[in-house]
């Protein structure tokens, strides 16, 4: 075997390492040797003669090692039996390691044009991957070709980005023995390359951690060491229900002074709060009468939960509140039903007849005296809910008003349309906001724009243009003027209704950004994506303050607690899960959607959470019992699945798409009607 044979064989494979500078420094060692040896050719000879033909040997098998595609399936299969067989203390942490190995194994194949010996490796092993990564080892069985790993944006994503893992020191040794002692070169340089391990002294962590121990994370971002950042969840200062806290649930009397030449105004406000309007007299006086029983029981609970909660000051300028839009407020929480595990909501729910699955999301404004649905043909539809009200019983909105329909549509007599359409998308709207007073509304679609809409005028105020592909999300801060969007482009965006231009874009999530939220205290957003980590942003510097891992699929829905200590997300496979967010870790999963959560909605003062689902349901669960429980008997339990599901409440046929808290703790909800549901 001659010294040229050698030479490519290492070139070869210092190219498919990438180490470029080493490629480069070995072929310039080679040109002088060659050189210097043209002078003496004698001696030349004699160096040849002299080469190791172990070492030869060695290098060269070694190269064919790293070619062969039967290496994947003989090691891989080596390595499963291994770490299936290992103790039973261990085997849950060893067991991580399978899968970010086999999907790089049926890559690097399909990358080196192996395509038959990939098809065959990726159904002999999926079996032990369908349980918690169904969805991804669908998306991967369409790739049949090199090509296909680049432009598939999942697969893309995986090459370009390593695998955080978790475990113990134990574990991560006996990983290391074994694949030093049975030499496998091909498995040990896919861990190096593609994993990032996280050990931790002590004994491997219990097997309920697994959902949060494996992630995706781009190269060079260490989720550990953003989620060090200091993030204040409090509520701001001099804040509308503080004050009320400390008059002891009574207005001021300086407001009163300012409000009453207001006071037409503010019953006026009173008489469109749907609460009134649209349940009628009766049940109004039956709410209020509850409403005094429970605020004076639980006056001394809600004084308390406000007064431990920290305060910070804002970092955004807030726009000033309007005296008369101050005093409604302040109406709505001293008349808020205080609910718990014993006293549930009154739910009233919008339901979308004749959409012909045209429509794609729904919003409901803070009193839900307006209703907005997008749609799949560009439009925009309002409903006013006071002149809708006259009906007794559920409620239908027309979706479309060429269909006939057998149920009794509101404001279908008489030939007029029974809605306000806005036209000037382009694309299908997949999401709308209405700012805190209702005035305005927010809409983004596939056209990649966002526009800002006059309820009072019934027209296009403000189109905004920032991203480059569909706008997925768009949500109004609780203070309105500012609002958040995210998109396709795998960026979200922060704006103010006076500019054109985005004020601040974050960008880190390695796919869509799906959904976005606003924190309680404006301070901060949090972003769900397809790459299956929520994220936490400060708006003031743009930068990532926590990473949230734990979700086995895409991120559709998420909700922050009115004291800003909580955060819920839901996905696409029915999970919710409930976050610290000083902290970064989950408290509790909740359990019990079988399909997508598409929205989600905490009470007034915190102690329920609502999920709503493409199952039809939407879902009570008591956030007091899970965030307050003592860690001793979290700890005697070996569960942190605490969280209790109260209720069930399921529709007929309808998928919920929206669902909204009231100031006075009335929960809205709204979906479309679906034959096939």
């Amino acid at each position: 075997m001659d010294e040229e044979e050698i030479e490519k064989a290492v070139v070869a494979y210092l190219k498919k390492k990438g180490f470029k500078q080493t490629e480069i420094a070995f072929q310039e060692e080679q040109q002088l040797n060659k050189n210097s040896s043209s002078s003496i050719h004698n001696n030349n000879n004699s160096a040849n003669s002299q080469i190791d033909p172990d070492l030869t040997k060695k290098i060269l098998s070694f190269s064919e090692f790293e070619t062969g595609p039967q290496r994947y399936q003989e090691e891989y299969s080596k390595l499963r039996s291994w770490a299936y067989s290992s103790l039973d203390l261990y085997k849950h942490e060893l067991l991580r390691v399978l899968y970010p190995v086999f999907i790089h194994c049926f890559m690097e194949l399909v990358a080196r044009g192996h395509i038959q010996e990939a098809r065959a490796f990726f159904n002999s092993y999926r079996e032990d991957h369908e349980m918690t990564h169904l969805r991804d080892l669908q998306k991967l069985e369409g790739v049949l070709s090199p090509s296909h790993l680049e432009e598939m944006e999942f697969a893309h994503s995986i090459r370009l980005s390593k695998v955080n893992i978790k475990m113990c020191q134990y574990s991560y040794d006996l990983l290391l023995q074994y694949l030093h002692k049975t030499e496998s070169i091909t498995m040990l340089g896919i861990i190096n390359e593609r994993i990032n391990f996280q050990v931790s002294p002590g004994q491997p962590g219990s097997i309920s951690d697994d959902a949060e121990v494996v992630t995706l994370v781009a190269s060079g971002h260490d989720a550990s060491l953003i989620n060090q950042k200091e993030v204040h969840w409090g509520l701001l200062e001099d804040s509308l229900e503080e004050r009320l806290e400390k008059t002891g649930g009574s207005v001021p009397d300086s407001e009163k002074f300012d409000g009453d030449p207001k006071e037409g105004e503010v019953e006026e406000n009173k008489k469109k709060s749907v609460e009134g309007g649209k349940q009628g007299a009766p049940l109004k006086k039956l709410k209020k009468d509850k409403v005094g029983v429970a605020t004076g029981k639980s006056s001394r609970t809600e004084s308390s939960t406000v007064t431990t909660t920290p305060r910070v000051k804002p970092e955004l300028a807030l726009p000033a509140i309007p005296v008369e839009v101050e005093l409604s407020i302040l109406e709505d929480l001293r008349n808020r039903v205080q609910l718990s595990n014993a006293s549930l909501p009154s739910v009233s729910f919008y339901t979308f007849v004749n959409t012909h699955n045209g429509l794609n999301c729904a919003s409901i404004s803070h009193d839900g005296s307006l209703v907005a649905g997008g749609f799949s043909d560009s439009s925009l539809k309002v409903w006013d809910m006071a002149k809708l009200g006259q009906q007794t019983g559920p409620s239908f909105l027309q979706g479309e008003t060429d269909s006939p329909s057998s149920e009794h549509v509101l404001g279908s007599s008489g030939g007029r349309r029974c809605y306000t359409l806005l036209q000037g998308h382009s694309g299908p709207v997949y999401s709308a906001s209405f700012s805190p007073d209702g005035d305005f509304l927010l809409s983004s679609s596939s056209d990649s724009t966002i526009r800002l809409w006059s309820t009072k005028l019934n027209a296009n105020v403000v189109c905004y243009k920032g991203h480059n592909y569909p706008v997925w999300d768009v949500q109004f801060s609780p203070a309105g003027h500012y609002f958040a969007s995210s998109s396709h482009d795998r960026t979200a965006k922060i704006w103010s209704v006076d500019r054109i231009q985005p004020l601040r874009i974050m960008a880190g999530h390695l796919s869509d950004v799906d959904c976005v939220q606003w924190h309680a205290n404006c301070n901060y957003i949090a972003t769900g994506s397809s790459d299956k980590t929520v994220r936490l942003w400060d708006v003031q510097s743009g930068d990532c303050v926590r990473i949230f891992i734990g979700h086995r699929s895409m991120i559709l829905s998420l909700a922050m607690s009115p004291d800003g200590r909580y955060m819920a997300s839901g996905d696409e496979d029915g999970t919710v899960m409930m976050w610290d967010l000083s902290s970064g870790r989950c408290i509790t999963p909740l359990v019990g959607h079988s399909s997508c959560v598409w929205s989600l909605a905490f009470s007034g003062e915190g102690s329920l959470l609502a999920s709503g689902s493409a199952d039809c349901t939407v879902k009570l669960w008591d956030v007091t019992t899970s965030t307050k429980a003592p860690l001793k008997e979290e700890n005697k339990s070996g569960s942190n699945n605490r969280l209790r599901l109260l209720k069930t409440l399921p529709t007929k046929a309808t998928p919920v798409y929206a669902l909204h808290f009231s100031r006075r703790n009335l929960l809205f909800a709204a979906g479309a009607f679906s034959k096939s549901a």
